[in-house]
Parts: C-alpha cells; sequence; structure tokens
C-alpha cells in the first residue's frame, strides 16, 4: 500500500535512505548525512512524502514537489527510494506510477527529473520504460563513490 507519510512514519524512512545514500552511487547527499538534514530534505521541503509499506514495515518512500518555483511551478519532480530487501518485486514501478497519478490530480503538467546518474541503468531503464524521455545529459556532473565523475540525464514526461 502506497499512502502519504506521516510524521510517526519517520523512524521507518530514515534507515532506508541512510542504506541508499550512504552507497554514494544514485543520490547526491553526502554518504554521511545527518538524520536531521536527511529528515528535512525528503520529509520537509517536498510537497508531500509518501511510503510504501506491507506489515507495518516501510519497503519504499517518493516525495513529491514543484521542480522550480512560481512561473515554472507547474512541472514536478519526484525521488524513489527502495529498500534493499525489497528490490526487484516492482515497488520502483508502482512509486513512480504513483507520482504521476499524484502529479496529474495535483494539477501538475508534467515531471522532471533533474539527476537520474547514468551509470544507475536499472532506473534509467525503469524511467523510460515509464514514458520518460532523457532531454539532456549533464557531463560529470555527480561524483560517483567508486567510479568517479559520471553524467547525469534529465528527463522528462508530460503528464
Amino acid at each position: 500500500m502506497i499512502r502519504l507519510a506521516q510524521d510517526t512514519d519517520w523512524p521507518g524512512i530514515w534507515p532506508v535512505l541512510q542504506e541508499a545514500f550512504a552507497t554514494g552511487d544514485t543520490y547526491p547527499f553526502p554518504p554521511d548525512i545527518s538524520e536531521q538534514d536527511a529528515r528535512h530534505a525528503w520529509m520537509d521541503v517536498p510537497q508531500g512524502t509518501y511510503v510504501a509499506e506491507e506489515g507495518g514495515v516501510i519497503l519504499g518512500t517518493h516525495y513529491l514537489k514543484p521542480n522550480q518555483p512560481g512561473l515554472a511551478s507547474h512541472i514536478c519532480n519526484a525521488g524513489y527510494i527502495v529498500a534493499k530487501a525489497a528490490r526487484g518485486r516492482g515497488l520502483g514501478r508502482s512509486l513512480c506510477a504513483h507520482s504521476m497519478e499524484e502529479g496529474r490530480s495535483l494539477g501538475f503538467r508534467g515531471m522532471q527529473f533533474n539527476l537520474v546518474v547514468s551509470t544507475n541503468e536499472g532506473a534509467v531503464r525503469l524511467w523510460q520504460d515509464m514514458g520518460f524521455a532523457v532531454i539532456g545529459t549533464v557531463p560529470g556532473a555527480f561524483k560517483h563513490d567508486k567510479l568517479g565523475y559520471v553524467d547525469a540525464l534529465i528527463m522528462y514526461q508530460d503528464l
């Protein structure tokens, strides 16, 4: 079940984020980000934060927010993380579909991913399968923990 996150969900969200950020291969947050900074970025800044929950356990999460303020606020941005133990079950696809549905219901006209790490091949394939197109490449934009500087993709889809 995917639902709007509550403050009481944070203790279940934090380990999922911490596990993903610590790898240094998909998100620009510092691998040693503090819990306070992670909470601010994932829970406070977005317009909405959502969780995928099964049996009271948080398996994944996504946020949804305007990509830019004011006159460009009709395009949204989303970010997704699936707990390592829950990968391979289609949860990323479900979270993306949910965010697109939520985006439409909130009146957004499109969705843009600003920093898809080019070496995250599974995510790139999934987003393309979900209808997103690569609209730009930023050379060397991401400092991968193991590979050094790698390209980042900008991906977009009309909602």
